[in-house]
């Protein structure tokens, strides 16, 4: 080994010494340039050295978010607070609109944000009638963060954060906070517009016994209950992501914790459930009462099965996308054959529930159809749902999308999805725990998928989450916009994400 070291790198050594200075001060200054960069954010606003106005003058920084104003942006505002304690140690209060240095607040929610509209000091038209947009402002001696929504407003609140040199991970891999005495605002309106793809999630999943046994150390329960889902959703949030499928292999989502999905609805989360997961429901929430069901199979026992997927309908959240289908016992196929009639049935029944239990046409709850391993060939087979349900593409379990619709299947009204993984766990080999997907693989798969119209839903199998930090960020990133990067250059988005975990020095 020795020898082959010398014979490889003998010959770069003396050009490395010669010019040390000089490669060193290069390396420098890309660093200093990407990790300046927040990863896929708005321009940049925030100094620390000089600026338009100093948001902390006098060590004090009071918030303003009008309490008519939704919860979740209230919660966000909260950490807020915290971040700015930790970058600067002001003391922060809230407090009235006028007295404010932030001023927090959705459009038709907050009537510190209408006024401002209404005395055109504030452009409406930047955010009426968008989805999920943000637009930060200098007004006077006050940095405004109005959204399009309750997510566009949050979005804000953590892109502030973000720029302050809190990264999004600063919880999950303990990144440091460095302190800056004072934190300038530039003046102009800053925004990252509306993300490219709809829905942007996780997927919690195999998550034993790594994060079964983290959380059992953590919070003394056996599932993962609301205090540990908030920091999940704190995480998909400041990652401007808006949706989960909850781990299913031991938890129960909605049936271990009542509070798990208030928290989601509070927060702004999204929730669904995964491929064979029908109608709102946790299959461990089938598994745990297993005698008393009956067979998991809609021929023989369709009575008890129209009952559980109704029973899921009744208590999902409002904005909980309904998983509908079915496939077998434990993420298994139905059968050796893809029976389109059967499956055709059971899609039928289950848009009956729907709109029995909502009250509303069928069509005006979201739905998406996830063709999974062999779920695939129903499609293959020729079947259909109807036009308002999205339907969901997935990759090999290896990162290699399986196939893309064509230009007649992308008129289909409800979209298309994506389903990717950087964890598996099945046949023929298993890839978790280490993040094994090549960049430029994923970057190029994503590319590929956004290209040919799968931008409704965008999931990513994230296994224990924890191993996963990086292809989480890029999953996310292009999930937002995916046209920021070019394959040429996909390794600077590697190399801004090291920078602002691990600092400029590293």
């Amino acid at each position: 080994m020795k020898q082959l070291k010398q014979q490889y790198f003998r010959p770069v050594l003396p050009l490395f010494r010669e010019h040390r200075a000089g490669f060193l001060a290069c390396l420098g200054c890309l660093c200093l340039l990407f990790s300046a960069l927040p990863l896929a954010a708005a321009d940049r606003f925030v100094s620390f050295s000089n600026g338009d106005f100093l948001l902390n003058e006098g060590g004090k920084v009071g918030i303003f978010v009008d309490e008519t104003d939704q919860k979740g942006i209230s919660l966000a505002a909260h950490n807020l607070a915290e971040d700015l304690k930790k970058v600067c140690g002001a003391q922060v209060v809230f407090t009235e609109a006028a007295a404010a240095r932030i001023v927090i607040g959705s459009i038709g929610h907050s009537k510190a944000i209408d006024k401002l509209i209404k005395e055109k000091r504030l452009n409406g038209a930047l955010l009426r009638g968008k989805r999920e947009k943000f637009i930060l402002q200098r007004i006077g001696k006050q940095l405004i963060i109005a959204g399009s929504d309750r997510r566009g407003t949050i979005y804000g609140i953590y892109e502030l954060s973000q720029q302050m040199g809190v990264s999004p991970w600063y919880d999950w891999a303990d990144v440091p906070i460095e302190r800056h005495d004072k934190i300038y605002i530039s003046a102009g309106i800053y925004t990252d517009g509306e993300p490219a793809v709809r829905y942007r999630g996780l997927f919690l999943n195999d998550e034993a016994p790594c994060l079964t046994s983290w959380v059992k150390h953590t919070y003394g329960t056996d599932y993962g209950d609301h205090r540990f889902y908030a920091r999940v959703f704190e995480l998909l949030l400041r990652l401007k992501g808006n949706m989960l499928w909850p781990a299913m292999w031991g938890w129960a989502f909605y049936a271990d914790d009542p509070e798990n999905s208030k928290t989601a609805d509070e927060m702004g989360i999204i929730i669904g459930t995964s491929h064979h997961e029908p109608m709102a429901r946790n299959h461990q929430e089938w598994v745990r009462k297993r005698k008393e069901y009956g067979a998991w199979n809609y021929q023989t026992n369709q009575n008890v099965l129209d009952q559980f997927f109704r029973e899921g309908i009744r208590r999902k959240g409002k904005e909980d996308i309904v998983t509908i289908g079915m496939r077998g016992d434990g993420d298994e196929a139905m059968s050796a054959a893809a029976d389109t009639r059967l499956l055709e049935r059971i899609v039928s029944n289950q848009r009956r529930i729907i709109r029995e239990v909502s009250g509303r046409p069928a069509g005006e709850t979201p739905q998406v159809w996830a063709l999974y391993k062999e779920v695939l060939e129903y499609y293959d087979k020729g079947m259909r749902v109807p036009d308002d349900v999205t339907i969901m593409l997935c990759d090999d379990n290896w990162g290699n999308v399986r196939r893309v619709p064509n230009e007649r299947e992308r008129k289909h009204k409800g979209g298309w999805g994506l389903y990717y993984h950087v964890d598996y766990v099945g046949a023929p080999r298993n890839t978790k725990w280490l993040n094994v997907t090549p960049t430029q693989h994923m970057f190029e798969q994503l590319q590929l998928a956004y290209q040919y119209g799968l931008d409704r839903i965008w999931i990513l199998n994230v296994g224990d989450l924890k191993p996963m930090e990086y292809p989480i960020s890029l999953f996310m990133n292009m999930a937002w916009n995916p046209n920021e990067f070019a394959i040429s250059a996909i390794t600077d988005h590697t190399l801004r994400f090291c920078a602002e975990q691990f600092g400029d020095s590293q």
